[in-house]
């Protein structure tokens, strides 16, 4: 660690900035108070398999929502934690596309605590892949940051490429939900190196944004049939609709 004066130094000539608007802040990977209040993070009751917020606190013992209800998820559990809209959805964009990869170390720590409920123990962390040739344009996987940073956070052990895209998938934005499931069928499998390390073992699939469910039912059914353990899911953002 640097020494004391160094830092200090360090930090008058590069201070902290928000990591939403770039004022400068107290400590570094912080927001500032605006953009603090622009954030919309999950809390209360919410949907036990999506992790939506349910109007009106919902069914106590077991919370779903009405497309849960509907379409009953693979996984065991699911969680968010942030709606994906206003200062969320900036920030979600930019860790995506903008290659702000610093964000991934504090949105774990919003993740870990929006999962610390359900978390189940000696569960194996593991990111939604990328196919391969997205990567390649891209040049790092956001699920894969925060799947690493969460591991961190919490303790728990991770692997980078437990899955694998089989098929270069089109984008799914703009599609309805029967098309995106349509899409990411048996386009996702576990890699055939690393399926010992899921065999009767909870696993924690990780992705940035939680849309329509097709991208994590793929993910979590293709980790079931390898024969691991329950499956929960976890994304830092929940697309919901406006109520």
């Amino acid at each position: 660690m640097p020494p004391r004066g160094l830092q200090t130094a360090v930090s008058l000539i590069y201070p902290p900035r928000c990591l939403g608007c770039g004022g400068v802040v107290d400590a570094d990977f912080g927001l500032c108070g605006t953009c603090w209040r622009d954030m919309s993070f999950i809390g209360g009751t919410v949907c036990d398999a999506c992790g939506v917020p349910l109007p009106g606190g919902g069914d106590l013992a077991s919370p779903h929502c009405d497309a849960c209800l509907a379409t009953p998820r693979p996984w065991a559990q699911g969680r968010a934690a942030l709606l994906y809209r206003d200062m969320g959805r900036k920030l979600v964009l930019a860790l995506k596309h903008g290659d702000r990869q610093e964000i991934a170390r504090p949105a774990a720590r919003w993740m870990a605590q929006a999962v610390q409920e359900i978390l189940p123990e000696q569960a194996l962390i593991a990111p939604v892949p990328l196919h391969w040739l997205r990567l390649l344009k891209r040049r790092y996987n956001q699920s894969a940051l925060l799947a690493k940073a969460l591991s961190a956070q919490t303790g728990l052990s991770w692997c980078p490429d437990l899955l694998q895209r089989t098929r270069s998938t089109p984008s799914l934005d703009g599609l309805g939900r029967v098309e995106r499931f349509d899409v990411l069928h048996e386009a996702i499998r576990v890699h055939p190196r690393r399926r010992h390390r899921l065999i009767a073992r909870p696993v924690i699939l990780v992705d940035d944004v939680f849309t329509s469910g097709a991208t994590l039912t793929a993910t979590t059914q293709a980790c079931i049939d390898a024969g691991s353990g329950p499956v929960f899911v976890l994304a830092l953002a929940r697309v919901a609709k406006e109520t």
